[in-house]
């Protein structure tokens, strides 16, 4: 058995300026950075309308935009510091920080939802003077522009494969559920009158509970990353595919896949002629390589092991 990078120098993962992934990272970072400009105007007009309106829902909402813009931060540098290239201390690179901002945003997303809470609980149980009706108007913009950056920035998060960008697409989703919940209990506290003014509270009190579901969903997915879990079967079989598909390859023993940020590391065991010199089997790992790389998987490097078909752990 021989085992090759398949390669024909040290093999390193890169990615230049030129690479999809990059590519994939710049457009990432542009949408990130518009979501958290869009994040601070809404912000300060919720807390401006909520203080003006009397609505303290309004007020906890504008804190959580707020919020979305040190989320939007964290994924903007994370997407940056992900796709830079490896040196000697980190030779699979920094991959990994992308899942880890994700982790963190989550995290974010569940103190949101629990400080949201804890003041709609607080609201409940004080009593207080009914919202201004022109809080209603503010919130129906920024429930759309919100669900809009939220489908905005989930299409873009699936398109290049990120964790951050998923969780951050929540961070905006979660906004737009609590504006949600304040516009039906501020409106069923105008309609109902006296008695009524804590139903925006007990609606905000809901939006948390959904927040909460989503935000413990993104960690859980986060750190299957950072432990290398499992990709998809459907991944997994069309690198065996790719792989098979090159000439002097008889057989797939051992495919191991694992997701550094907006990438793929692949480990494949290859079957090749038990007979064929030691150059030609080598020959062999450097074309399945470089299938891989050319297979629009987001393949960042592969390790390429041959070894004798039939293998001996077929029996």
């Amino acid at each position: 058995m021989s085992e090759s990078d398949g390669s024909r120098g040290p093999s390193r993962p890169s990615v230049s300026t030129e690479h999809p992934l990059r590519q994939a990272a710049d457009r990432g970072v542009r949408a990130t950075v518009a979501a958290l400009l869009t994040s601070v105007v809404l912000g300060a007009i919720k807390i401006a309308a909520g203080v003006l309106g009397n609505s303290y829902a309004l007020v906890a909402d504008g804190v959580e935009s707020l919020l979305d813009v040190v989320s939007s931060t964290v994924v903007w540098g994370a997407l940056r510091i992900g796709v830079t290239a490896p040196t000697h201390r980190y030779p699979y690179g920094l991959g990994k920080v992308e899942p880890l901002a994700g982790m963190v945003v989550a995290f974010m997303l569940l103190l949101a939802a629990a400080g949201i809470a804890v003041q709609a609980v607080r609201g409940i149980l004080e009593p207080h003077q009914a919202p201004a009706p022109f809080t209603l108007a503010v919130l129906v913009g920024v429930v759309v522009t919100k669900e809009a950056l939220f489908r905005a920035l989930s299409r873009h998060g699936r398109e290049i494969g990120s964790r951050a960008m998923a969780a951050d697409a929540w961070h905006h989703r979660s906004d737009a559920l609590t504006s949600l919940a304040a516009f039906v209990g501020i409106s069923v506290a105008l309609v109902g009158g006296e008695g009524f003014e804590s139903a925006d509270d007990w609606a905000a009190l809901f939006a948390c509970g959904v927040i909460a579901f989503n935000g413990v969903g993104l960690v859980r997915g986060g750190l299957d990353e950072v432990l290398d879990a499992a990709v998809s079967p459907d991944v997994e079989r069309r690198i065996r595919d790719a792989a098979l598909s090159v000439e002097g390859t008889r057989g797939i023993d051992t495919c191991r896949v694992r997701r550094s940020g907006l990438g793929l590391l692949v480990d494949i065991h290859v079957e090749v002629d038990g007979e064929l010199p030691v150059r030609q089997g080598h020959e062999i790992a450097h074309r399945v390589k470089d299938a891989l790389l050319e297979a629009e998987l987001g393949i960042l490097d592969v390790l390429v092991h041959v070894e004798p078909y039939p293998s001996s752990r077929h029996g």
